[in-house]
């Protein structure tokens, strides 16, 4: 399955990537907003782990151009601030399916992109 990793910490991105290509996903990394909608224009994602904020762009806007582009691609948000704690992601991202926080071990988060690529 493959797998788009919207993050801008490429270690944190990578060491994702690594577990998850071991798990037998196709794992591509973006950094910034223009990326993630490039790759979303080219290839389709079951699931996209997305970091709530960006250096560069919106995760909001990326989840909205996820949700037109790929209507049945699900996103789980990481975040390593307290932005949206109040869940109030669900309600702006109807393709929110997780919000867990940047440091959620590596092989929590491959279990739950497998458990929400088999939902959607």
């Amino acid at each position: 399955m493959h797998v788009l990793i919207v993050q801008t910490n490429p270690p944190l991105a990578q060491m994702w990537q690594r577990h998850l290509q071991r798990h037998g996903h196709v794992v591509d990394i973006s950094t910034d907003q223009d990326g993630a909608i490039d790759r979303l224009s080219e290839q389709n994602y079951p699931i996209i782990i997305l970091d709530v904020v960006l250096n560069d762009g919106s995760a909001i806007a990326v989840a909205d151009y996820a949700s037109y582009r790929h209507p049945d691609a699900r996103v789980i948000f990481v975040t390593n601030t307290s932005f949206f704690s109040d869940g109030s992601i669900f309600q702006l991202c109807s393709n929110a399916c997780a919000f867990v926080p940047s440091a959620t071990q590596p092989d929590d988060l491959a279990a739950m992109v497998e458990h929400y690529a088999k939902v959607s």
